[in-house]
C-alpha cells in the first residue's frame, strides 16, 4: 500500500520538513451513546492513517460522517476482544470490496495487536476470504518494542523485512507497551488473553528554518548547495576554505509531537502501567529527566473505562504529566443527548412522529455515566487539564502554530424536538397525517368482528392467495404481550446511515426472546431501542440465537451479545446459550473461543430441519437407535457442534438429545415448531418456521401464530412452502425490480419477487427486508401489494396484535420520505 508522500521530505536522521501540512488524532466516537463498546482513535496524515481499536459500529459512524475508511493503512488494537475489535471483520471485508482484494494486488491492511491477535485473525478466516490483503504484527510480550519511521519492529526480524519494503510511517515512530497483570483484585489470575497496549506515538521532529544570513557568512552562494544542505547534506563553501553543515545554517529543529493511547481496562493494569520503566523519559516530575532530555507529551487519550480512570492509582500516574492534555474517551458528558448516528435518530424520530404505535421513542437520549464522573485536578499539578471526548473532537499535531484542541467537526446539539420541527417545516400536512395514523388503533370492535366474520367465505375459497386479507384465528382476541417483532437491521452487506445490517429481535415478552440473525451492531439497536437496562434484560433473558448462513452481515454482532450476557450472568445459575447456524458459523466460534469464552452451545441448522425433529418424535415412541451427530465443546462446560472432517469432537452427545433438551427451551417459550429448512443463497443458507402453542379464549381453542423468515434468498419453492398460511412472512428484497439481473447472480430477490412468494404462499403480512443500501425512498407498490405488505425500518416494532392496520402504513411512509433518500 506504498503511496507516493508528495507532501514529506524526510532526511536520514527521521526529522521532517514543514511541507507535512496537517496531522491530528480525533476520537471516533462508537459506543457514546449506547456504551456497548470502545471508541476509536484516528491518527490522520496527509498520506497515512491510523486507526486505533475497531469496535462494532465503526463503519456506520464514519459513512455518517464522511471519513474515509478506504484510505486507511494501519488498524492497531490495544486489546484482543469483542469490545474492542468486534467491528474489524466487516471493516476488513468492505476494504477487501474496495481495494478488489485480488490476489494479484499489493493492497492489504496491517493490523497490529498483542500476541493473541493471530487467534482472531485465524478465527476470522471462516468468512473473511480476502486473506491476502490482511498482513498481522504481533506485537511481543517485552517490556518496549520500538517500531522505527521505516516500520521496522526491533523484536521481529520478520516484521521489520516485510513492513520496510513496503515503506510506512514516514511521519510517525510508534512505541507499544504491554500491560500484562498478574492477578485480580479478588485474587483470580489473568490470562494471556487479558493483555492491553499502550501506545506511544511520536511524529517526527520538524527541521529549523534555513537562515540565509548564516549561509552568506559561510561564504555560500545561491544555488544547488543550499538546497542540499536543506536536505541534510554537507557541502563546500564557496568563498572560505570550510565545509558548511547543516545545524551551522539551519536553526534547531522543533520537537515532534506525541500523543499516547492508554487503555487500562482493570485497576491491575492501571499499577502496570505506573509501573512501566519505559515511559520514565515522558514523565515530568521523573528525577532522572532533565527539561533537555524530557520527552513532552502533547495529548493522552484515554480508552480507560470511567471506573479504573477515578481510580486513586491512575491518577497518580496522569499527574506525571506536566503539560499533556487529557481526552477521557470513556466517560459521558452529563446530560449527553446527541446520538452518534444523528442520519438515523432522525429517521426513528420522524417515524416515531408519523406512528408511535410501530416505531417506539429511541432511548438512547440522556445516557448516564454510570455515577462516575472525570477525575478532578487540583492542587500542585494546576497545567493538568482532562476533558470528556465528544464525537469528531481532535487534537491537531501540525502544523505547529495550530497544536491543541479542535472542535470545529463537533456536532452540535440535536435533540428530539429539533428533528421533528425540521419535518413539519419540510411537510407540514404530516401532523394531519400523524392524526390519522393514530386513529386506526381506535377502530371500534366491531370492525374487528367484521375481519373474522370475513374470514371463512374468503378462505374457503381455497386460493391461497386470496387469504392475506382476511385475519387468521389466531389474531383472535390477541393480547399485546404474546408477540412483538423487532427489527434491529434492515440493510444488507454493509452498515448504512439509515439501516443497520440484519437482526430481527423476537419478543416473547415473559417468555424470553429470540434473536434471528445477529448482525454487526445489533447490541447497540436493542440498546437504542429498550435503553441500557432493558437491553441487558433482554440479552440475559434470550432463548437461542439463529443464524441464517455465514456471511458476516448476518452474524458479526454474535460475540458481543454473547460476551454480555455472558458478563451479566457471571455467578448467577443458568444455562449456555444455544447458537444455531449453518457449519462454518460454529467453526468460527469454536476458534473464537480460544480467545475468549462465551457461555454458549452450538447447533447446526441441520440438525432442526423437519427430518430431524421428527426422528426426534419418533424416538420418544420407541428406543431404536438412530443416527448421531457428534459436537464438540465451544464453553468451558460442554457446548454442542456438528462435526465434519475439519473438527476432532471431544464430546460425541446423540442429536437426538440435544433436540428434546431443545424442544423443552422452546416450550418455555411458548413454541411448539422451530424448523430450518435449506434456501438458495450460498452454501449452507436457511431460512425458519416459527409456530406459537395453541390457546384457549373463551372456551375456544384458538391456534398459535406462524412467522416465518426467508433469510437471503432467490425466490424458491422452499419457501413458499414454508410459508403456508403463515400469519408473517419476513423476507429479504434486496434489490429493486429493475435490477433483477444483478438479484439472480448474487442470489437475492426483488421487491416484487418476495410480494409474489408471500402472495402464492397465501401469507396474512408480507414484511419486506435486508434493503440494499442504494436504496431510494420506499419503493413503489401496485394496489393489491399494498393490501398484505409493509417495508421494514431499523427500529420498527410489529406487534402481533398490530397485523391488521400494517398495510395502511405504506401510503404515510412515502409521503414522510418523499424529500429524503434511504441511501
Amino acid at each position: 500500500m506504498s503511496k507516493p508522500e508528495n507532501n514529506v521530505r524526510q532526511d536520514v536522521c527521521g526529522s521532517t520538513s514543514r511541507q507535512n501540512t496537517e496531522a491530528y488524532v480525533q476520537i471516533l466516537g462508537t459506543g457514546m451513546d449506547t456504551q456497548e463498546t470502545s471508541p476509536s482513535v484516528l491518527l490522520f496524515f496527509n498520506n497515512e492513517r491510523f486507526i486505533f481499536n475497531a469496535g462494532e459500529g465503526l463503519q456506520r459512524f464514519c459513512a455518517e460522517h464522511k471519513i474515509k475508511l478506504s484510505q486507511v493503512d494501519h488498524i492497531c488494537l490495544t486489546r484482543v476482544c469483542s469490545e474492542t475489535a468486534g467491528g474489524l471483520p466487516g471493516l476488513l471485508l468492505t476494504l477487501a470490496g474496495i481495494k478488489n482484494g485480488s490476489p494479484e494486488s499489493t493492497e492489504h491492511v496491517d493490523i497490529w495487536g498483542p500476541p493473541n491477535l493471530d487467534l482472531l485473525v485465524n478465527a476470522m478466516k471462516n468468512f473473511v476470504p480476502h486473506a491476502t490483503m490482511v498482513k498481522t504484527h504481533i506485537i511481543p510480550q517485552s517490556d518496549n518494542v520500538m517500531v522505527h519511521g521505516n516500520g521496522a519492529a526491533l523484536a521481529s526480524s520478520l516484521h521489520a523485512e516485510e513492513l520496510q519494503a513496503e515503506g510506512k510511517f514516514k511521519a510517525v515512530s510508534i512505541s507499544a507497551i504491554l500491560l500484562t497483570p498478574t492477578d485480580h483484585l479478588d485474587g483470580s489470575h489473568f490470562s494471556s488473553n487479558d493483555t492491553s497496549i499502550v501506545y506511544i506515538c511520536n511524529l517526527h521532529d520538524i527541521r529549523g528554518e534555513f537562515d540565509p544570513r548564516k549561509a552568506k557568512a559561510c561564504g555560500l552562494k545561491k544555488g544547488r548547495k543550499l538546497g542540499q544542505l536543506q536536505n541534510g547534506i554537507s557541502v563546500k563553501s564557496d568563498l572560505l576554505d570550510i565545509e558548511v553543515h547543516p545545524d551551522d545554517v539551519i536553526g534547531p529543529p522543533i520537537p515532534g509531537p506525541i500523543v499516547l493511547i492508554v487503555d487500562c481496562p482493570t485497576e491491575p493494569h492501571a499499577q502496570e502501567l505506573l509501573s512501566a520503566q519505559a515511559l520514565n523519559a515522558y514523565y515530568s516530575d521523573s528525577q532522572s529527566n532533565s527539561p533537555e532530555t524530557t520527552k513532552v507529551v502533547n495529548c493522552i487519550i484515554h480508552l480507560s473505562p470511567a471506573t479504573v480512570v477515578s481510580s486513586p492509582v491512575y491518577e497518580r500516574w496522569m499527574r506525571k504529566f506536566d503539560s499533556a492534555q487529557h481526552i477521557m474517551a470513556r466517560t459521558t458528558r452529563e446530560h449527553e443527548t446527541t446520538p452518534i448516528l444523528e442520519s438515523s435518530a432522525r429517521i426513528a424520530t420522524r417515524l416515531h412522529y408519523l406512528c408511535p404505535q410501530l416505531f417506539p421513542a429511541p432511548s438512547l437520549l440522556s445516557v448516564q455515566n454510570d455515577g462516575v464522573a472525570a477525575p478532578n485536578f487540583k492542587g500542585s499539578i494546576s497545567k493538568v487539564c482532562g476533558i470528556s471526548a465528544e464525537n469528531l473532537l481532535k487534537f491537531t499535531l501540525r502544523p505547529p502554530r495550530r497544536l491543541g484542541l479542535d472542535r470545529s467537526s463537533v456536532q452540535n446539539q440535536m435533540t428530539s424536538s429539533v428533528f421533528i420541527k425540521e419535518l413539519l417545516s419540510e411537510i407540514p400536512e404530516i401532523a394531519d397525517a400523524a392524526k390519522n395514523m393514530s386513529t386506526f388503533w381506535h377502530k371500534p370492535k366491531e370492525d374487528e368482528a367484521e375481519l373474522f366474520t370475513r374470514q371463512d367465505s374468503e378462505v374457503m375459497t381455497g386460493d391461497p392467495s386470496l387469504a392475506g386479507h382476511a385475519a387468521p384465528r389466531c389474531m383472535k382476541n390477541v393480547q399485546r404481550d404474546d408477540l412483538e417483532i423487532v427489527f434491529l437491521g434492515t440493510g444488507s452487506s454493509i452498515p448504512s446511515k439509515y439501516r443497520n445490517v440484519s437482526s430481527i429481535y423476537f419478543n416473547l415478552f415473559s417468555k424470553g426472546g429470540l434473536l434471528l440473525d445477529c448482525g454487526e451492531g445489533t447490541l447497540a439497536q436493542l440498546k437504542r431501542r429498550y435503553g441500557i437496562n432493558g437491553a441487558d434484560s433482554a440479552v440475559r433473558n434470550l432463548k437461542c440465537i439463529w443464524i441464517s448462513h455465514i456471511h458476516a452481515d448476518h452474524h458479526a454482532g454474535l460475540a458481543r451479545i454473547l460476551a454480555l450476557r455472558r458478563d451479566l450472568l457471571k455467578g448467577v445459575p443458568h444455562e449456555p446459550m444455544l447458537v444455531i447456524g449453518p457449519e462454518q458459523v460454529g467453526e468460527f466460534l469454536k476458534d473464537y473461543k480460544k480467545l475468549e469464552d462465551l457461555d454458549m452451545l452450538f447447533l447446526d441448522c441441520r440438525s432442526t430441519t423437519v427430518a430431524k425433529w421428527d426422528d426426534m418424535e419418533a424416538d420418544s415412541m420407541n428406543d431404536e437407535s438412530r443416527d448421531h451427530t457428534v459436537l464438540t465443546s465451544l464453553s468451558e462446560d460442554s457446548s454442542l457442534l456438528r462435526c465434519s472432517k475439519r473438527m476432532k469432537p471431544s464430546t460425541p452427545v446423540d442429536d437426538i438429545k440435544l433436540l428434546k433438551r431443545f424442544k423443552k427451551v422452546l416450550s418455555e417459550a411458548g413454541l411448539v415448531r422451530f424448523i430450518s429448512f435449506p434456501v438458495v443463497h450460498c452454501p449452507e443458507a436457511f431460512g425458519i418456521i416459527l409456530e406459537s402453542a395453541e390457546r384457549m379464549n373463551c372456551g375456544t381453542v384458538v391456534p398459535g401464530w406462524k412467522v416465518v423468515y426467508s433469510g437471503d434468498t432467490r425466490p424458491c419453492s422452499e419457501v413458499i412452502e414454508a410459508s403456508l398460511g403463515a400469519t408473517i412472512l419476513i423476507h429479504e428484497a434486496t434489490f429493486e425490480d429493475g435490477l433483477l439481473e444483478e438479484a439472480i447472480t448474487r442470489n437475492h430477490s426483488t421487491i416484487k419477487e418476495a410480494i409474489e412468494v408471500g402472495r402464492s404462499a397465501g401469507a396474512y403480512r408480507i414484511i419486506l427486508t435486508h434493503f440494499s443500501q442504494r436504496y431510494p425512498k420506499v419503493p413503489a407498490l401496485d394496489e393489491v401489494s399494498i393490501q398484505r405488505t409493509c417495508i421494514a425500518f431499523d427500529l420498527m416494532s410489529v406487534n402481533l396484535a398490530d397485523l391488521p392496520v400494517l398495510p395502511k402504513l405504506l401510503p404515510y411512509l412515502k409521503l414522510l420520505f418523499r424529500t429524503r433518500e434511504l441511501i
